[in-house]
């Protein structure tokens, strides 16, 4: 009994150490950083609107009301109907899941890249290090909507070859943020000493390094959401995203959107409206994570100018 309630007792103030973390984050979200908890806020109602887009549409993705083309709001349809008589709110709901799909899908797979080469880069160093850097300041060197619409014409447009160019794409720009955090930690004495010891370099990676990158990575992640969904927005409106007669936020602000725009505005401005709500709480979402999460800027001034309390002695 006594050898089980000491095997218990590390694993019940590990769990209390992660609970008092938890709180501890969640506390420091709510008193410093209301604007990211808006965001988040409204980042939550967006994932939960592409979830469940088939419940809450009152209409079908496409289905066209007779006699029904571009009207304005009404107590049939809330936000209007485009050229064809299809419902704005059920599209921009149905775009909603489109933007949680691509943004979610290229973010992870663009910080996986950026993780991997970012801490091959960083711990490794010498002739791959320099040839790899060489090859993204090429990259950088273009502009990134050229490159994507490049990749897209050789891809061919769609859900996954927009997810997978874009993953590529923010995933080699991104890659220096990984590489600058892994050239810092690697320095900790706790590398040397696996080092030392014979480990081999994944175990020095994945078990020591990795987790004490994890900040970054998830500020990374944060930050990237926002740009694939913007990115995936003007990519439809260029005619290389998402094709009809899907929903997409670009692909309603462009063709009929853009045509039509002086007979029935609404057609522009809601999709617009929820493009820019959204990747306006992301980004502030992303920032609130940013600064809590950095250990530079605990206890404080963070990005809000709000100055964190010090205890008394």
């Amino acid at each position: 009994m006594a050898g089980d309630s000491a095997e218990s007792t590390p694993d019940g103030a590990a769990e209390a150490k992660d609970h008092s973390r938890l709180g501890e984050f969640f506390k420091r979200l709510l008193k410093e950083k209301p604007l990211g908890v808006v965001g988040g806020v409204f980042t939550l109602l967006l994932l939960l609107t592409g979830i469940f887009a088939n419940f809450l549409a009152p209409y079908g993705m496409n289905q066209i009301g007779a006699g029904s083309s571009l009207m304005g709001p009404s107590p049939q349809h809330l936000l209007g109907t485009d050229k064809l008589g299809r419902d704005l709110l059920t599209r921009i709901i149905y775009g909603a899941r489109t933007s949680v799909i691509v943004g979610l899908a290229s973010t992870t797979m663009a910080t996986i890249i950026a993780t991997i080469l970012g801490m091959l880069c960083g711990y490794l160093g010498g002739a791959f290090d320099l040839i790899v850097q060489r090859f993204i300041d090429g990259w950088l060197c273009f502009p990134g909507i050229l490159i994507l619409m490049v990749l897209i014409s050789i891809t061919g447009p769609g859900m996954v070859p927009v997810i997978v160019v874009l993953g590529i794409s923010c995933g080699v720009a991104s890659t220096r943020i990984i590489r600058g955090a892994t050239m810092s930690a690697k320095e900790n004495i706790y590398v040397e000493a696996a080092v030392a010891i014979g480990s081999p370099t994944s175990r020095v990676l994945f078990r020591h390094i990795l987790p004490n990158i994890m900040a970054p990575i998830i500020i990374l992640y944060s930050t990237l959401v926002p740009y694939t969904i913007l990115s995936e927005a003007g990519l439809s409106f260029l005619g290389f995203g998402i094709p009809a007669p899907a929903a997409s936020w670009g692909g309603m602000l462009s063709g009929s959107g853009r045509s039509y725009m002086f007979i029935n505005p609404w057609m522009a401005v809601w999709p617009g409206l929820a493009l820019s709500i959204t990747v306006y709480a992301v980004n502030m979402f992303g920032d609130a994570l940013r600064d809590i999460l950095d250990p530079r800027l605990k206890g404080g001034i963070g990005r809000y100018g709000i100055k964190a309390r010090r205890k008394s002695k």
